[in-house]
C-alpha cells in the first residue's frame, strides 16, 4: 500500500489539483462541471476554503495524489455549526485509503473548529461515493430529484450528513 503525506493546499498546488479534478469532470458524474476548469476554478476553491482546512495528499515521491477541503455549508452565522466536505483523489490512488485518511483529518479539523455536522453532496450516479460515506458514518438527509444533467443523463443531488 502507498503511504501518504497530508499537507497543507498552496497556490502552487493549482496544476495538480486541476488535473485531479478535471479527470472526474471528462470522465464521471463525481465533479459537476461538464467542461474542464481552469484557474477560475481553482481560485474559488481557494477562496470558500479561506478559514477552513484545505489538504494535499502526496506519495512519498512528492507527487499530488488528491485534495480535500471544508467550506461554509451556508455562509451565514447561524449555520457555522456546519461545514461541506469536497474531495477528490487520483484515479490510480483510488480504494488505498486517502479517502478515509482525508476524512478523519478534516473530522478532527472541524470539532477544533467547532464544527459538528459535515455535509456531502454526491451525485446519485457515483454509488462509490455514497456507500463510501455510508461506511464513514455519514447518512442521507435530502435528495433532490432529477436536479442534474450530466452527459446526456439526469441524476439526483444527495445530500449526505455526519453528525460529530
Amino acid at each position: 500500500m502507498t503511504e501518504f503525506t497530508i499537507r497543507k493546499a498552496k497556490i502552487d498546488d493549482e496544476a495538480a489539483i486541476l488535473e485531479i479534478f478535471n479527470y472526474y469532470v471528462k470522465s464521471s458524474y463525481a465533479a459537476y462541471s461538464e467542461e474542464p476548469e481552469g484557474s477560475r476554478f481553482f481560485n474559488r476553491l481557494w477562496q470558500i476554503a479561506t478559514g477552513y482546512p484545505f489538504y494535499i495528499a502526496e506519495t512519498v515521491e512528492g507527487k499530488v495524489v488528491g485534495f480535500a477541503l471544508l467550506h461554509a455549508y451556508y455562509g451565514i452565522p447561524v449555520f457555522q455549526r456546519a461545514a461541506r466536505i469536497t474531495y477528490f483523489i487520483h484515479y490510480d490512488y483510488t480504494r488505498q485509503g486517502l479517502g478515509r485518511l482525508f476524512l478523519d483529518r478534516l473530522t478532527v479539523d472541524a470539532i477544533a473548529m467547532g464544527i459538528d455536522c459535515i455535509m456531502a453532496s454526491i451525485s446519485s450516479l457515483n454509488e462509490p461515493s455514497i456507500k463510501f460515506h455510508e461506511r464513514n458514518g455519514f447518512v442521507e438527509c435530502g435528495r433532490f430529484k432529477r436536479i442534474g444533467r450530466k452527459l446526456d443523463t439526469d441524476f439526483d443531488e444527495v445530500w449526505m450528513q455526519k453528525l460529530l
